[in-house]
């Protein structure tokens, strides 16, 4: 499907990005979901999986709610507030989604559903539509549990490549205009005519449906798709893949880190390498040949020191580097 988004001069003058934590949480799972993941997150994957499993996040509101294909819901999609959006600001939002487009949202689930199951909701979104105020607190509950799990020891490296994406795409506005910035977007964009032209649409993008204005999301989880959110009154949100999304992923070598060695001590300077994959103390501790209480020492002190955070889900900690440590990492020759 081709479809059409017009911007007047009002609307690209209320043209704004912004960084989404929903979006990639949104992102990240449809990745997941998807068979094969996409190329670039398979390394990523092989590590969260087993998290996952181990939560049952794999199985849970998520899972019946962002299909790897076809419709995502458009509550869980707020649009943010701010140029770099607090998670909790936005799961709140969550929780306050208005009974029309919930409704609206159900429906097309079910449409979409429709060949597989005759049009029948699943057992949680029947809840979802008789009990909405308790099924959406389960499901930002289980929101912030991925988020810890799957997201959050990742996100140091995951908002620079966003904030360096956004960073590229105003600074190509400034040289050559907001039409070629708009145009290079995603290879199903093309900006003519005072239009934004998407094409392999799922769905239409119109105007007629939306507010002023339009959102622009970076996101490392997006690709290959474009991903887009249209409910009046807010701005349409593009969510489009962020520029080097890939080296999120990419392995830094560990020997660079010796240098730092005489400054943090061996043992602190190995964990440090180790944790270019977050981990938790147990798996620390075999990988390093050490016991875990002194494992469990060392990165007090790291964290202390602002050089590693330590990130909760259930029982489990993971434990990784900060961006203060990668830009140490980063700075050795």
């Amino acid at each position: 499907m081709r479809t059409g988004l017009p911007l007047s001069v009002g609307d690209l003058a209320l043209t704004r990005f912004a960084l989404s934590p929903m979006w990639e949480v949104v992102a990240a799972f449809r990745a997941l979901a998807a068979d094969p993941v996409p190329e670039p997150h398979r390394r990523w994957a092989a590590q969260v999986r087993p998290r996952l499993a181990a939560a049952g996040l794999d199985r849970g509101w998520l899972a019946e709610l962002v299909p790897p294909h076809g419709h995502l819901p458009d509550f869980l999609n707020p649009v943010p507030g701010e140029p770099v959006a607090d998670l909790a600001a936005e799961l709140a939002a969550v929780r306050a989604t208005g009974p029309e487009l919930l409704r609206h949202d159900l429906d097309c689930l079910r449409t979409d559903r429709g060949g597989r199951t005759g049009g029948r909701a699943g057992a949680r979104l029947r809840v979802l539509e008789r009990a909405p105020e308790q099924a959406l607190r389960r499901i930002t509950t289980e929101v912030e549990a991925f988020w810890q799990l799957a997201l959050a020891p990742y996100w140091s490296r995951i908002r620079a490549v966003l904030e360096a994406d956004v960073l590229r795409r105003a600074r190509t506005a400034a040289e050559r205009g907001s039409a070629a910035m708009l145009g290079e977007l995603h290879g199903t964009v093309r900006w003519a005519d005072g239009t934004l032209h998407l094409s392999k649409r799922h769905c239409a993008v119109t105007r007629i449906a939306t507010g002023a204005g339009l959102l622009l999301v970076p996101s490392v989880f997006a690709w290959p798709r474009l991903l887009t959110r249209t409910v009046a009154p807010d701005p349409p949100q593009l969510c489009y893949p962020a520029l080097a999304a890939a080296t999120v992923w990419e392995h830094r070598p560990g020997p660079r880190a010796e240098a730092l060695a005489p400054v943090l001590g061996r043992t602190r300077t190995l964990l440090l390498a180790e944790l270019d994959v977050p981990a938790s103390t147990t798996e620390l501790a075999a990988r390093c040949g050490l016991s875990a209480p002194a494992v469990s020492q060392h990165l007090t002190a790291l964290r202390t020191a602002g050089l590693v955070s330590s990130h909760r889900a259930g029982r489990c900690v993971l434990y990784a580097r900060t961006a203060v440590a990668d830009g140490w990492l980063d700075a050795l020759p």
